[in-house]
């Protein structure tokens, strides 16, 4: 069995959220979100793929920054946008 390493886990940082009441767009735009993710990189935070705006996806894309975890209270696992999987 092969064991994958993502090579964008180098890219992983201590974080502080940026915006921990919400996604940072959605936010600013008065939109809803379902779920929040967290970058890894950065902090930013987004909302997740079930949202109107999926703002955590396109910042993952936009900023190449593509390892986020969920933000949500009780999850602790990350995701690669760039992959499509988990890390």
């Amino acid at each position: 069995m092969t064991t994958f390493t993502d090579p964008h886990l180098a890219l992983v940082r201590p974080v502080q959220p940026r915006t921990p009441q919400g996604c940072e767009e959605c936010l600013q735009l008065g939109s809803p979100w379902v779920h929040l993710r967290l970058c890894l990189t950065c902090g930013h935070v987004g909302c997740c793929d079930s949202s109107p705006l999926k703002h955590a996806r396109g910042h993952a894309y936009a900023d190449q920054h593509p390892i986020v975890r969920s933000f949500e209270p009780g999850e602790d696992w990350r995701w690669c946008y760039v992959h499509e999987a988990m890390v």
